[in-house]
């Protein structure tokens, strides 16, 4: 069953991270193994909470009853983030940087299992 309204949205968790989504946006969540192949189907369980304009639903801590299809774009780096070590007169100084990878996903539909 999909569902559909003007003011819906959802909470849904991917990576330990929890992102606030309507259908039709797009998204950069943490690295997706399935992200090797671009233009490949996901499939997000666990939903946190649904808002379909008329009726809220809060899981505890998911909703078993839904989940949320989406279309991974590509996969994309963040920026860089630069980490520098120092100790005063020991002559010490270390540089390291990092760039997280992310998968860019078009949020296609928010579903409900029948």
């Amino acid at each position: 069953m999909l569902l559909q309204g003007k003011n819906m949205y959802a909470i849904f968790e991917s990576g330990s991270k929890q992102y606030l989504i309507k259908e039709g946006d797009i998204i950069e969540v943490e690295l997706l193994k399935k992200s090797s192949s671009e233009k490949t189907d996901v499939e997000f369980k666990n939903v946190l909470f649904i808002n379909d304009g008329k009726n809220i639903e809060i899981g505890t801590p998911y909703l078993k009853n839904y989940y949320i299809n989406g279309k991974i774009l590509k996969e994309i780096k963040g920026p860089k983030v630069i980490a520098f070590k120092y100790k005063r007169r020991k002559n010490y100084k270390k540089t390291t940087g990092h760039r997280q990878k992310y998968s860019k996903v078009q949020i296609l539909k928010i579903n409900k299992v029948s």
